[in-house]
């Protein structure tokens, strides 16, 4: 598909493959991911568990694991078109991603992964933004790259593209399905010169198919591989607002430019601003928030919490067993509850609770609300 000049790796230690295993496993998502690895120490000995745990969880059937032979299947089709994989405990692997809740623990990408640990812009807004919006987020782009500043944004039409172009080379694009799917089709020059001079960065598996799901998945990613977010144009139920909600649940700055009160590309940005998000006129607010995150950033984001901060979750057979899963499952709905309810009504400790809800994920029994409830599937 392209020809990189960056050396892709011949050999991945045993510690990858397992990363890339599991969570490639059957109802094993980001947060499941990173519980599982808190709580048996590794991706391998997660590996040898989680087969049990879906039959405790009420599955009739273990859950199907990834195979070793389907991750290098994975690994040499990447190859094949000149992309590569990172994980979450690679050095090249987005640092301040690590920062946030659900960084994804395997992303593949084409193009240049030192360019992943510099400083960062996000810069979204409307795919069917004016004429102004599109040179206003050019001059932006053009002007971060020319200080150092690089540019993450999502290839859509409209302000992403103006953005990415303005800042080759010195962007990254991150796509909402496979390495392999440009979307786009329109952005298949950007994306190929992107991919030869900066970086594309895919979360999900080559071949995958890029589905409406998927790109709220990948705003999270944009954000959170920045410490600003600056959204150029946006409706009221615009993508880009979903961005900037997500910039602030992973503490990072948010800054909007103000647009007229009659146009429905500018209804998002005037909320935002009403809300409290920084006001930009000019390449200087955007820089003056740029250095004020530098100095949040060297004072400390605290731990990541995509990984070290999950609480640890010793086994105790004596407390996790059926009557126990039983009561768990029983103050579920249909609605999110919360894990304090949960533990207030079956006055479990939060060790168990933690275990019995791993094991019904595992089982396909309940879903993670975005704020973190529990829902039950019926």
């Amino acid at each position: 598909m392209f020809s990189s000049i960056f050396a892709k790796k011949t050999s991945y230690t045993s510690e990858t493959l397992d990363i890339i295993r599991l969570i490639r496993s059957e109802n094993v998502g980001v947060r499941t991911f990173y519980s599982l690895v808190k709580m048996f120490g590794s991706s391998a000995k997660a590996l040898e568990q989680i087969q049990e745990m879906s039959l405790n969880g009420g599955r009739q059937k273990p859950i199907k694991l990834c195979s070793k032979s389907a991750v290098e299947q994975e690994l040499e089709k990447l190859s094949s078109v000149g992309a590569d994989v990172l994980t979450y405990t690679d050095d090249h692997y987005p640092q301040l991603l690590t920062h946030i809740a659900d960084a994804p623990p395997v992303i593949s990408y084409l193009g240049n992964s030192r360019i992943f640990n510099q400083k960062f812009c996000a810069i979204v807004g409307a795919r069917n933004s004016s004429l102004n919006g599109q040179n206003f987020a050019s001059t932006i782009a053009k002007n971060l790259s020319q200080n150092a500043v690089n540019v993450v944004s999502g290839l859509a039409r409209g302000i992403d593209t103006a953005a990415h172009k303005a800042s080759l080379p010195n962007t990254v694009a991150v796509i909402a399905g496979g390495i392999d799917h440009i979307y786009p089709p329109e952005n298949a020059k950007l994306f190929k010169e992107i991919a030869e001079t900066g970086a594309i960065i895919a979360e999900l598996p080559i071949g995958s198919v890029p589905l409406g799901q998927h790109f709220p998945q990948r705003n999270r990613i944009i954000s959170g591989m920045a410490m600003v977010t600056l959204v150029v144009e946006a409706s009221l139920k615009s993508g880009s607002l979903i961005t900037a909600r997500m910039a602030l649940e992973q503490g990072r700055e948010v800054c909007a430019v103000p647009g007229f009160p009659m146009d429905p590309r500018c209804a998002g940005t005037n909320k935002l601003i009403k809300e409290g998000a920084n006001l930009i006129e000019c390449f200087d607010d955007v820089m003056d928030l740029l250095c004020q995150s530098d100095v949040k950033q060297k004072v400390g984001l605290g731990e990541a919490s995509g990984y070290d901060n999950f609480t640890t979750m010793p086994l105790d057979e004596n407390i996790v067993n059926n009557s126990s899963r039983l009561m768990v499952l029983e103050v579920l709905s249909s609605t999110s509850v919360s894990i304090d309810n949960i533990k207030q009504s079956t006055h479990l400790p939060l060790p168990a609770i933690y275990i019995i809800l791993l094991e019904l994920e595992l089982a396909g029994k309940i879903l993670r609300s975005p704020a973190g409830g529990i829902i039950r599937i019926f």
